[in-house]
């Protein structure tokens, strides 16, 4: 096996690691991708049509990234919910992760954007409806990114395809 070859099979692990990375948060997701797709266009082989994955594929990641930043916070905005409620959220999902295994991440990041809803808001049904706005922004932020991600792993397969036949 050359170390072409080898490159090859390493980024392409990489890319499915940083694809499922989107959807676990604690895997590296969209920028594995990108220095995945550097690493080929650099080692994999492929002369040009690595460089052309590399750019559309960092086109798709980039759009990702963007677009899961400016989707959910523009619902965190609409609904007015504080990024102290998030990052309580976030710490909390840490901690379940240790205290409940698999789904323990997203139980705590929902107990705890809640509990700090409730705190702020002092009205349980107020903090249920913000603590659900957060997490449907959260989820439709994550989904778009997955979606680009998987585009980009996509490009790199197509071009993966295209540098063996030439």
């Amino acid at each position: 096996m050359n170390s072409e070859t080898v490159a090859t099979v390493l980024c392409g692990l990489a890319i499915l690691v940083g694809v499922a990375g989107t959807i676990i948060p604690v895997l590296p997701g969209s920028v594995l991708i990108g220095l995945s797709l550097l690493a080929w266009a650099i080692w994999g082989g492929a002369g040009t049509a690595g460089w052309v994955v590399f750019g559309v594929g960092l086109a798709f990641v980039l759009a990702g990234i963007a677009a899961s930043a400016v989707l959910t916070g523009r619902k965190l905005k609409q609904h007015s919910i504080p990024n102290r409620s998030v990052v309580i959220g976030l710490v909390a999902g840490v901690a379940g992760m240790f205290i409940i295994p698999v789904v323990g991440l997203f139980v705590g990041f929902a107990a705890g954007l809640l509990l700090s809803e409730f705190l702020r808001t002092r009205d349980f049904g107020t903090a249920t409806a913000s603590s659900w706005a957060a997490l449907k922004a959260t989820g439709l932020g994550v989904l778009v990114e997955f979606g680009l991600a998987c585009l980009a792993a996509s490009t790199w397969v197509i071009g993966l395809w295209v540098s063996l036949a030439t």
